[in-house]
């Protein structure tokens, strides 16, 4: 059986290692692991309840249990662009029309903006190869939407989540080579490296102010703009099935998409409820998500059960998972969401 749980500082061998298997386009998870000791001292301070709102980094690992192996990682950082610039380009058209000529023009254009400064972000979404498969992406990606849903007061009105943009099959940005390079003069990956240490400031000193008109961009770059990488399309589907969307914004280095959603308006938020833990044969035929109701200790599994009961009756493995007894707690989620 597979759990999440809140990543602990013994956890840092097994994230590094899974960090170092990612790639370029993920800003929120390097092979550093200077700077990923940093980052589970705050995430410790941040599910015990201590660390600056500011600073709230809540980062989850997947675990197979009879292998005592961690096999994915996910996160939620509490609020961005707090400490430090966060930036996005939002998508703009103007249209310029003539009268007398019936000539009407389209302008799209591309807008630097702090818009999403304050909100939280989902991210550092990553599954070894060799998990891919069943449910163990979608226990991965939507346990932490439990965690918002149990802790709303933790998170600001809204939530966003980066998606990886498109690259070409030798690892090419195309937007990148037709916006980036000509104002930072670096490769994507070194620009992406920069970031993802926490040096934002040369953002904010090389990039334009002024719009961008994407009818000046190459066919490749332009085509680009709002596109996911094909390796990331899985995780945007299963982020726009918990009520994300994609609203206009996107990265400024690669062009990917950035799902937004008012936190309020998550499924987990409108359709999960708390149950009462039972043992027993397991009620219901519907797979579900189950997580605990402990900040410092929460844990998330998969397991059938009856979404609109009263009661969580789960097996003796079930429970163990979960560090659970009889009488707890737990939140529970229909694993799919209904069709529409």
């Amino acid at each position: 059986m597979l759990a999440v749980r809140n990543a602990v500082m013994e956890d840092l061998g097994a994230i590094f290692a899974l960090a170092g298997g990612i790639g370029a386009g993920m800003t929120t998870l390097k092979p550093d692991l200077a700077a990923l000791e940093r980052r589970l001292q705050t995430v410790e301070a941040s599910f015990a309840g201590t660390a600056d709102p500011a600073d709230a980094d809540y980062l989850f690992v997947l675990e197979d249990l009879a292998a005592g192996r961690v096999c994915g990682v996910s996160a939620i950082k509490a609020a961005v662009g707090l400490r430090e610039p966060f930036y996005n380009y939002r998508i703009s058209t103007s249209v310029h029309a003539r009268a007398d000529t019936g000539m009407v023009n389209r302008v799209q254009s591309l807008h630097l903006t702090h818009d999403l400064s304050g909100a939280a972000e989902l991210c550092s979404l990553y599954l070894h190869p060799d998990y891919r498969h069943g449910a163990n992406g979608k226990l991965l990606s939507k346990a932490r939407l439990l965690f918002v849903a149990q802790f709303p007061h933790l998170f600001p009105a809204r939530i966003f989540a980066e998606m990886r943009g498109f690259q070409d099959g030798q690892g090419r940005s195309p937007f990148w080579e037709s916006v980036g390079r000509p104002f930072f003069r670096m490769d994507f990956h070194e620009a992406d490296d920069l970031c993802g240490t926490g040096d934002r400031l040369f953002i904010e000193q090389l990039v334009p102010r002024l719009p961008l008109y994407t009818h000046l961009l190459g066919l490749e770059a332009r085509a680009a703009i709002g596109q996911t990488h094909a390796d990331t399309v899985p995780a945007r589907r299963l982020l726009e099935q918990e009520g994300l969307q994609f609203e206009g914004y996107i990265d400024i280095f690669d062009g990917g998409p950035v799902l937004q959603a008012k936190v309020r308006e998550l499924r987990a938020l409108r359709e999960s409820r708390l149950q009462a833990v039972a043992r027993g044969r397991p009620a219901g035929a519907t797979v579900c998500l189950l997580a605990t109701t402990r900040q410092q200790r929460f844990r998330a599994i998969v397991a059938v059960g009856d979404p609109s009961a009263q009661t969580a009756v789960l097996a003796q493995e079930a429970m163990e998972a979960l560090h659970c007894a009889e009488g707890a707690g737990v939140r529970v989620l229909a694993l799919a969401a209904p069709a529409r």
